[in-house]
């Protein structure tokens, strides 16, 4: 065959097969979402629709004890990834940087984004109503296509179910679709470094 990929782009997707952990995290992410004023003032005043704690807390993991649990599961996944992506760390694991929790309310989404400073950052799905919208990857040569005749796979969108873990290199650039549901989203963000 004369043509061949280069440089692929590597996305990761796979459960957290506990039920339990997830619905112990439904229960943490809404209790901060009550108690974390500092978050919830971040929130509206960067029109966030709904609350994030990723301006306010730092400290989860050491915080609540069920997102230490978490994180063990999250540690896994992105150790498999790396490998899988082909990343040579030299002996190393790569290390939570930070993890913050995102509850979207109908109506809710953030713009295209990437994660600076990281080397692969991720989202847990803990509460996703039908309807509440998919993670768009971008297709990282779209600045660089100019002339170039569009293709069908310039925006892959990734249905997360509860439970679901999706991982990817850090400059790949995502967003987060509307939530189109009558309830709230939930979901834990986070990003890993060398």
């Amino acid at each position: 065959m004369p043509t061949r990929q280069l440089f692929p782009t590597h996305f990761y997707e796979a459960p957290i097969d506990s039920p339990d952990l997830i619905a112990e995290l439904d229960e943490s992410c809404r209790t901060l979402a009550q108690d974390d004023v500092a978050g919830r003032r971040w929130s509206k005043e960067h029109g966030y629709r709904g609350y994030t704690s990723y301006a306010s807390l730092d400290d989860l993991p050491l915080r609540d004890p069920v997102f230490s649990d978490l994180k063990r599961h999250l540690d896994r996944h992105v150790a498999a990834f790396a490998r899988d992506a082909g990343m040579e760390l030299g002996g190393r694991r790569l290390k939570l940087d930070s993890l913050w929790v995102n509850i979207m309310k109908p109506g809710g989404a953030h713009s295209g984004h990437i994660h600076p400073h990281s080397v692969v950052s991720g989202t847990c799905y803990v509460a996703v109503p039908p309807g509440s919208g998919a993670l768009k990857l971008e297709d990282p040569r779209l600045t660089m296509l100019m002339a170039a005749p569009p293709r069908a796979d310039t925006f892959v969108y990734a249905e997360p179910q509860p439970g679901t873990v999706f991982l990817w290199e850090s400059w790949l650039r995502h967003e987060v679709m509307p939530n189109a549901a009558k309830a709230d989203r939930i979901s834990i963000s986070f990003n890993y470094r060398w």
